[in-house]
């Protein structure tokens, strides 16, 4: 995947642009009771501030403790599948309870039901960022980046 600074800013602007979106469109949709198309024009209110921030959490924060959580599940010489696999449930175990926590502080007017409308969002969250993830943000965004950063043979 990413080999250079650039490439490693690029890939985690793309990565973090569709897991935002798409967890935004979700929890507009649980808010308003349902999906609909205004849903995806919607979403790109919250996202000129949740973009920015999951950009910089995961760049300067999780992507480093993400690796270190992951490779004491896997080692190097596993499957590259694996240690992908390793690398993106562990970016999802700290992402999505921070990102519902500024979230819950931004957009949900909780009150003095902080926590609770914080835990409530986040294992609302969860599985939806974790199948997202792993089953369709993650395999679209490295196959654009592969198509972008084609490696010279």
């Amino acid at each position: 995947m990413p080999k250079t600074l650039f490439q490693n800013i690029i890939f985690t602007l793309m990565m973090a642009f569709l897991m935002v979106y798409g967890m935004i469109c979700y929890n507009i949709s649980l808010n308003i009771g349902g999906m609909s198309t205004a849903v995806f024009l919607m979403a790109f209110h919250e996202m000129v501030i949740m973009w920015p921030v999951a950009f910089l959490l995961e760049f300067f924060f999780v992507d480093k403790l993400a690796h270190f959580l992951a490779f004491r599940i896997v080692t190097p010489q596993d499957r590259p599948v694996f240690i992908t696999l390793a690398i993106s449930a562990m970016i999802i175990c700290i992402m999505c309870p921070v990102m519902s926590f500024i979230a819950t502080i931004l957009f949900k007017n909780a009150g003095s039901e902080f926590v609770a409308v914080w835990l409530q969002t986040t294992v609302f969250n969860f599985p939806m960022a974790f199948f997202w993830q792993i089953f369709y943000c993650g395999p679209f965004i490295r196959l654009i980046f592969r198509t972008i950063f084609r490696e010279k043979k």
